[in-house]
């Protein structure tokens, strides 16, 4: 897809934005992949409960295509797996070509740690390309997003809608593996999103498990001590474009937006919407997004799920995410993943990608 332009940093010779594809939205890329032969459709009904990681497992482990489940035997949607299988597929979700390529990006990133202060009229115009792909950090707004054509609420709310997976034999139930989970605390300007999994306990609940360490779980706790036993805001999308996912898996600091690191990873302008319920925002192309509300004073016990050791982890009580507003694109799909003892699972081939970039 072509644009004016060039991705920010030095020596950007090699990587042109004219070069680069721009995938805004999870369908783009599912169809660009979809031109590359690598990724494959089945008709085929297929069960939500261990065969679709069955089946993706295999091809990962094979190095084999992303796989579209066009008849989940649960839900009432498509699912996708094994999108970010290969490293390959992560490279070219940021429009690169190779690894090398991507290890430039790095450096190009990094640059922006440190920008030289330009001592002639010749270094001030080459550092122009450092500074103009700043441009691209703060998000764009849309007031008709593609989220949001279709509104479900109240008690039609209904997460049996989605064909959610149940991964290993002994796991606990049904889990949402690949929802990029947005937050905000009192005491940051800047909107969290990062990956959590969570548990379906409910028509409209469920576990949200964030570590205490991580964005999220640091947002509920400052909400909690200025806001003591108010309901605090979450959303979740489902089905991102692929440089938003892979901003919410990157290690960015926590004083830097996820959906900032996205621009400048896609070289363009994040796009959100507001969502219906709360001040929140979400990606405007995301397939699917749950509005809601976490219960201030309510834990339960999670798990046990397969976990990235090969084993099954502990259970353990983490807060209860209540949904009350379910909004999707028309024909949605839904996207999945599972957790598994590396190298064998997405996670692990989105880290070996993500550590070349870092």
């Amino acid at each position: 897809m072509s644009r004016t332009g060039r991705i920010i940093g030095r020596g950007l010779s090699a990587i042109a934005r004219d070069d680069r594809r721009v995938f805004r939205s999870l369908r783009d890329y599912l169809d660009w992949l979809e031109s590359k032969d690598w990724l494959r459709r089945t008709a085929a009904p297929v069960s939500a409960d261990y065969e679709i990681t069955a089946l993706c497992h295999r091809s990962l482990s094979r190095h084999g295509p992303a796989l579209f489940f066009e008849n989940p035997t649960t839900g009432e949607m498509p699912v996708v797996g094994n999108v970010f299988g290969t490293t390959e597929r992560v490279v070219a979700a940021l429009g690169l070509a190779s690894l090398d390529e991507l290890s430039a990006f790095g450096q190009q990133l990094a640059s922006l740690r440190t920008p030289e202060i330009p001592n002639s009229v010749g270094s001030a115009v080459r550092s122009l390309a450092t500074f103009g792909g700043l441009a691209h950090v703060n998000p764009l707004l849309d007031d008709q997003p593609p989220c949001q054509e279709i509104v479900i609420e109240g008690d039609a709310v209904d997460l049996d809608l989605l064909p959610i997976q149940t991964c290993w034999p002994e796991d606990a139930g049904r889990l949402i593996t690949f929802g990029l989970v947005v937050t905000k605390g009192p005491l940051k300007d800047r909107l969290n999103a990062g990956i959590y999994r969570q548990q379906q306990i409910g028509r409209n609940r469920l576990i949200m498990r964030w570590l205490d360490h991580r964005g999220g779980a640091i947002d509920f706790a400052e909400f909690r001590a200025a806001h003591p036993g108010k309901r605090f805001p979450v959303a979740v999308a489902i089905g991102c474009d692929p440089a938003m996912t892979l901003a919410a898996v990157a290690p960015v600091p926590d004083t830097i937006s996820e959906f900032q690191f996205a621009g400048l990873l896609r070289g363009e302008k994040t796009v959100v919407a507001n969502c219906l319920t709360h001040d929140l925002q979400v990606p405007a192309t995301a397939e699917i997004v749950l509005e809601g509300f976490i219960e201030p004073d309510e834990r339960v016990d999670e798990g046990p799920f397969g976990d990235h050791t090969g084993y099954y982890n502990a259970v353990e009580k983490f807060p209860v995410f209540t949904v009350e507003r379910l909004t999707h694109r028309r024909s949605p799909v839904y996207q999945g993943t599972y957790m598994g003892k590396p190298p064998l699972d997405e996670p692990s081939v989105l880290a070996n990608a993500l550590n070349e970039l870092f």
